[in-house]
Parts: C-alpha cells; sequence; structure tokens
C-alpha cells in the first residue's frame, strides 16, 4: 500500500508537506508518526491573546510571599507558569562572581513594563537566537525581587514570532503551543510548523478515529463529540471550549482505563476456585487477648472486611494501606492465623532481606502467646544449610508463615496448601512476580487448583479514589487511625548554623535514656554531589560531637551480616546515635528512638522524609524530627536558576512541618511528583495519560469506574454494536489477552 492509498489516519507523516523524512524523524523520536499521534498530541499550553497577561500585571500578582511562615501552600503559587509575549529590547552579557557568565534580555510588551530574561547556561546558543527589536513568546516562572523591584525569570522558554504571524498575536486570538524539544528545533521545525501539521492532519484524519465512548454515556454526562473535543483541542473558540473539551478527552480516557480494569477484576472472580475458610480463629483470639493494647476501631474494621473476603469462597485481592506506624502487621498476622487455623500455609514477602528480618523478629515475638505456629525465613543470602532446612520446612507444611524476599517464587519452592499470600510494601514488586506467586500457590493444591487469598499491604497512602484507580482489580481497605498512645511527631525546620543546638537536645533526649537517629543522603563523600556523607560524618559525630557517647553506623554498602549486627546492637541499646542513610527508611522498629536529625533534608522526596521520620514515635514518648538544610537555601530559593525545585523542596519541608498525616502528605506529593512516579507506572500497570490527572480528576475516576462496572455488568464482552468501538481500544490499549476478545 503506498503513501496515496494508505488512510490518512495512519500515513507517516514525512508525506505532509513541509515535513520531509528530517523533521518526521524529530517527530518519531517524540512518538509521533502518524496522522493519529498529532491529533492526540494536544497542545500543552494556550496564549490567550484575548486577556493578555501583562508584565505590569505580574508585578502586582507575583510579590514574593514569604514562604518560610505562614502556610506552605503559598509557595506553590510562585511555580506557576507563565506566558508572556514582548519584545527583546537589549541583551547584555555580564561577568559575575568567579569568572562565571549570564546573559541577560530585558523585555518589553504592550503594557510598556519590562522584565528581565536570565540565562546561566548555552549562553552560546542564547545569544544566537535572541535578537534585539523581535518579539517573542516566553514561558517560566516569574521572580519578583523586593530589594531591587526587578521581575524576571530564569532560563525560560522562548519563541520568536515570525513576522506573518504578528498579527495573529495582537488581534486577540487563541494560539495553541505545542510541546518542542531540542530535537525537534534542530531538525528546523518551529511553532508555526507544528501548527500547520496539527491543521492538516485534523483536516485529512479525524474522520477516521472512532469514538470509544457510546452514545448513550455522552448525553448522560453532558460530553462534547470527540471530534468536535479534539478541533476544539487544536483549533479553540474560546478557553471555555478547552476546558469542555479536555473533560470529555479525560472521560474517555479514563473510561478506557476502568473498562480493562472491570474486566480483569471479572476475569478473577469467574473461577470458583478460593479457598473457603471458616470465620473462627482461636489462634487469632488467642494473639489479640494477649495484646497489651486494643485494636483500634480501623483495625478491626479492615480485619472484618478481609476475613469476610477469605470466608466468601472466592478469591480475595485486597489492598490494605495505612499510615507508618498504623498497625498493618498485627493485622495481617491475624488473618494469617486464621488461614492456618483452616489448614493452610502462608507467606510473608518483603521487598528487603532487612525487612524480613524485621517481620521475623516481630512476627515471632507477637506469637510468644501460642506455641504451636512455625515461622521460617526464606532469602537470597541464608547459608545452604539454612536454606536447604527451610525448604523442607516449607515442603512438608511444618512452616506455617514463611517470611521471604524474591527467594519465595523461585522453581526449587514447593508450598504446602498455600493459603495466604501478603505482599508488604508492594509497589516494590511487578506484575509479574505477583502472578507467579500466584501460580505457586495454586500449584501447591495438586490436581485441583485453588486459587490462594492475596493481601498485599502498603505504607504509601494515597487517596481512596486514587487507590482504587491504581489498583482497579483490588478491593480496598484503610487503617486511617493510629494507635491511642501514639503522639504525633513534632517536626522543625533547623539550618546548619543551628546545628549544635540541634546536637545538644539530642544529647538532652539520650541523657534521659532514648535514642536518636542522625541521617545522611550519601555513605561517602562525593565529587559529584554537594551533600554530606553518613562515614565522613561519623567518624566526626564519634570524635567529637558525641564522644562521651555510643555511636553506630549504618549504611547500604555493608554486608546483609553487618546491617543486621548494627539494627541488633541499636535495638538492644547498644548505641546512643545510629549514624545512617535511607537504609532505615524500612527494616527498623526501636520504640527506644525518640529523635531523627535529616541532614541535607532539601534532597529527600516529601514520601521518603515522611517514611523516614516513621521510624520514631513508635513508642508512647514524644518523639521529634529535625529537618536540616543549609542557610543559604532561602536565598537560592528566590535566586537560583532552578527555582522551581528549590520551590518544590520548600513546600515539601512545609509540609513535612505542618502535619504528619501520611494521606495529607501523599496528597502533596503527588501535586508535585504526579502519581508516575509516587507509584512507579511500569510496575503498576498504569498507562501514562495525556490528559486524565489521577490526583485533580478524583470525580471523574469515580464516575468512569462506575459507568465501567455498570457496562461490563450489562455486556461482560462488550459484544453489543454501541460498544464495539470501546471494546477495540481496550484491547489495542492494553492486550487483555482474552480479557475481551475480538470477534
Amino acid at each position: 500500500m503506498d503513501a496515496e492509498t494508505k488512510p490518512p489516519v495512519i500515513l507517516p507523516l514525512q508525506y505532509v508537506k513541509g515535513v520531509g523524512p528530517r523533521r518526521a524523524e524529530a517527530l518519531a523520536k517524540e512518538g509521533i508518526v502518524t496522522y493519529a499521534d498529532v491529533i492526540y498530541a494536544v497542545p500543552r499550553a494556550y496564549i490567550d491573546r484575548t486577556v493578555a497577561e501583562s508584565i505590569a500585571g505580574l508585578r502586582e500578582r507575583y510579590r514574593a510571599p514569604d514562604i518560610w511562615s505562614g502556610d506552605a501552600s503559598q509557595a506553590t503559587k510562585v511555580t506557576s507558569q507563565i506566558t508572556l509575549v514582548g519584545t527583546v529590547m537589549r541583551i547584555e552579557k555580564k561577568t559575575v562572581g568567579k569568572g562565571r557568565s549570564m546573559l541577560v534580555a530585558v523585555l518589553s510588551d504592550e503594557s510598556a513594563a519590562t522584565m528581565q530574561l536570565v540565562f546561566w547556561s548555552g549562553l552560546g546558543y542564547y545569544e544566537r537566537v535572541l535578537k534585539a527589536g523581535c518579539m517573542y513568546v516566553v514561558h517560566g516562572v516569574p521572580q519578583y525581587d523586593p530589594k531591587w523591584g526587578t521581575l524576571s525569570m530564569h532560563h525560560p522558554e522562548i519563541e520568536e514570532v515570525h513576522d506573518e504571524e504578528i498579527e495573529q498575536y495582537r488581534s486577540g486570538s487563541i494560539l495553541p503551543r505545542y510541546r518542542m524539544t531540542q530535537g525537534m528545533k534542530s531538525a528546523g521545525l518551529t511553532m508555526r510548523h507544528l501548527r500547520s501539521i496539527a491543521d492538516h492532519a485534523l483536516e485529512r484524519g479525524l474522520a477516521e478515529i472512532d469514538d470509544p465512548v457510546p452514545d448513550e454515556l455522552r448525553r448522560q454526562h453532558d460530553l462534547m463529540p470527540q471530534h468536535e473535543a479534539l478541533r476544539q483541542l487544536h483549533m479553540p473558540e474560546s478557553l471555555a471550549a478547552v476546558e469542555r473539551a479536555k473533560r470529555r478527552m479525560k472521560y474517555e480516557e479514563l473510561l478506557v482505563f476502568e473498562t480493562h480494569l472491570a474486566a480483569r477484576r471479572s476475569s478473577r472472580r469467574r473461577p470458583e476456585q478460593g479457598l473457603p475458610m471458616k470465620a473462627q480463629s482461636p489462634l487469632a483470639r488467642a494473639i489479640i487477648d494477649s495484646l497489651p493494647y486494643e485494636l483500634t476501631s480501623a483495625q478491626k474494621r479492615v480485619i472484618r472486611e478481609i476475613v469476610g473476603d477469605m470466608t466468601s469462597g472466592l478469591p480475595m485481592n485486597r489492598l490494605l494501606q495505612g499510615d507508618v506506624g498504623s498497625g498493618k502487621t498485627i493485622v495481617a498476622l491475624l488473618c494469617m492465623l486464621s488461614a492456618i487455623d483452616n489448614g493452610y500455609q502462608t507467606v510473608l514477602l518483603a521487598p528487603t532481606e532487612i525487612l524480613v528480618e524485621q517481620h521475623y523478629h516481630s512476627l515471632t515475638k507477637l506469637l510468644s502467646a501460642v506455641s504451636d505456629v512455625t515461622v521460617a525465613q526464606l532469602v537470597g543470602a541464608q547459608r545452604s544449610v539454612a536454606r536447604r532446612h527451610a525448604l523442607e520446612l516449607i515442603r512438608t507444611g511444618q512452616a506455617q508463615i514463611i517470611v521471604g524476599t524474591h527467594a519465595l517464587f523461585e522453581a526449587e519452592v514447593e508450598y504446602h496448601k498455600l493459603g495466604l499470600i501478603v505482599i508488604d510494601e508492594q509497589h516494590r514488586f511487578g506484575v509479574a512476580q505477583r502472578k507467579e506467586l500466584r501460580r505457586l500457590g495454586q500449584q501447591s493444591h495438586g490436581e485441583t487448583p485453588r486459587t490462594p487469598h492475596i493481601l498485599v499491604m502498603s505504607a504509601t497512602p494515597i487517596p481512596r479514589t486514587l487507590a482504587m484507580t491504581l489498583y482497579g482489580d483490588l478491593d480496598v481497605s484503610t487503617i486511617d487511625q493510629l494507635p491511642a498512645n501514639r503522639k504525633p511527631i513534632i517536626t522543625r525546620l533547623v539550618f546548619e548554623s543551628s546545628l549544635p543546638e540541634t546536637f545538644r537536645f539530642i544529647r538532652n533526649e539520650v541523657t534521659g535514656g532514648r535514642q536518636a537517629y542522625i541521617v545522611y543522603p550519601l555513605v561517602e563523600k562525593s565529587e559529584k554531589v554537594q551533600a554530606k556523607s553518613a562515614v565522613e560524618h561519623y567518624e566526626w559525630l564519634r570524635d567529637h560531637v558525641f564522644s562521651d557517647l555510643r555511636v553506630g553506623l549504618l549504611h547500604g554498602q555493608m554486608t546483609w551480616e553487618e546491617k543486621e549486627d548494627v539494627m541488633r546492637s541499636f535495638l538492644h541499646r547498644e548505641y546512643d546515635v545510629l549514624v545512617a542513610t535511607t537504609v532505615i527508611e524500612v527494616g527498623i522498629d526501636v520504640p527506644n528512638a525518640t529523635v531523627m536529625l535529616i541532614e541535607n533534608s532539601e534532597r529527600f522526596g516529601l514520601s521518603q522524609l515522611h517514611q523516614l521520620r516513621g521510624r520514631v514515635g513508635r513508642g508512647s514518648d514524644q518523639s521529634y524530627c529535625f529537618l536540616a538544610t543549609k542557610d543559604n537555601f532561602r536565598y537560592q530559593v528566590t535566586r537560583s536558576s532552578a527555582a522551581e525545585d528549590a520551590l518544590a523542596a520548600v513546600v515539601r519541608l512545609r509540609t513535612m512541618e505542618q502535619t504528619t498525616d501520611g494521606f495529607k502528605v501523599a496528597e502533596v506529593d503527588l501535586k508535585l511528583r504526579g502519581p508516575g512516579d509516587v507509584m512507579g507506572t511500569r510496575q503498576s500497570g498504569i498507562p501514562e495519560f495525556r490528559f486524565a490527572d489521577l490526583v485533580a480528576d478524583a470525580q471523574i475516576i469515580a464516575q468512569a469506574r462506575t459507568d465501567a462496572h455498570a457496562l461490563m455488568a450489562r455486556d461482560p464482552q462488550l459484544r453489543a454494536p454501541e460498544h464495539a468501538a470501546l471494546r477495540l481500544q481496550v484491547v489495542k490499549m492494553f492486550d487483555d489477552g482474552g480479557l475481551i476478545t475480538v470477534a
């Protein structure tokens, strides 16, 4: 089939006038190969000349708030991206401290006000492309310096306005701005070319794209027809029309995804091959009666939900999420004991050997009230004798609880009537690994394979609607309550100059019989990364700051045995202060530790900071977390060429100060990083959404989920003619492998 006879929607772009092989190759590197790709590569922003942004107006809008006092949300408004159109009046190259150069271009617009465009790197490139007297579209984060009264943008995106386009920019129209990479620029592509290609693609290929949203749902939710929505996104009549079009495309994208999840969930519920169990568990009751505290109402609720699944006769697939210290481990143990009382074996899968060891000791301690439950460990670093012994206990069924790492699903492991699989920190395991463990569990039931129940646990709390989307094939249980004896951890930001005072506070806590962590971002000093290291500062702390105290060192480059020895020593109070890296993020539960000092805290992600903080506050004493950062960090926030990154760090640190609620922390983290980065898109099977925002679009997610489940209930294979386009899109997007088949 030649270029003339191919359907336009799949026509390679090199045949479009003005593109050619070189530009087509640059577009292909960004995943834009056909007309259909162009149509779905919608603008990422718009220049609305009907309500023009002005430099004069920005002076009032962006007077820098005091982001170090008050609400951290103020810092987020400073990171807002702004688009301006103006003329470069003059360009000046300046030399600053230590021979460093910068380029400053003065931009003026129709408001007659000016601002500076500042460039610190790539000066040769900007000297070539910036010309005095030319008009440019400028996109970036404005910064206002109250001392000098200057408004500036550091390293903004710039796009020259060509002579033939000037009237468009002045006429009050709405112009699309597409994503433009350096490779596209090098191939000679301009924003004008991209607009022209989009217009051509809409004209030739739009009519061939099928709408997967059934007419009934479109009318029910007052959604634009798909073709109108795509046209409005590329050639908008108004920004209000753009918003309606975006809503329509978000719903379409989410409906396809939720239909895929509904089909997957339905397929797992079809076989009646679960392991029906009785609800009564003498072992679980014995443990509950032995506890020195009462389970929280949230723990009791999720136990009822889990046991309800285990007694239903269908295979359980449930997510148990809860904040650090919310008591997920005891819930998991009680459910495992219920399975054991029903004659089944159980496993607990953890991502690291350190966490396996922690779970092993925690379970063994909790099980001291009952004498007839055997716990075995299976990890990669075991000596051959210990491994053979563990494998024999597993094969014969003597081991009723097996705690391990990836070694749990190696070929040589033979389970004995495996009834419940518990997966901790589940986002660290891929879908294929979970399937393999499930398969081994099915094999353990002989010629009539039964599917074991699966409970996955996560200490990364996320909003319920998002959890239902990320784990659409799972039921969700949430422990949203901390034990009554837990006091909120007092969290404070400290600068380097006040570290001596922080060290005195740590000494006072140790004198009172408690222990402390001091965490560093690096193991050893690095010439490439300007950050503190654990090894270097351990020696300084041991020899000078805390020379009269017992100081230990723990980092990821130690052997497994060395780590275990240090952790065991700290747990038994043989060390007063433990200097460590993020290796302690999981795996250490020391109720006597009440102080956490995190050095270079601006370098850590929000979720990681929260996980680290969770290492203290695990006892009944008041605990503290200090987030240390450089004294000049405040200066860097307002002056740095990487101001956005610095401001995001401010939001993280201020959030940590203001709340210990893991769900609130997670919401801010999701806004800063997006769900793909937080959850690990590749591992969790979440697609890269073009339109939907899994944080902001909770209502659309919930509606699409409801509609998808209703559709699948009425038409499980989507065979009705009005569902044909949706069925084809689900198969195309997710290769469902028989969940939804194509006739």
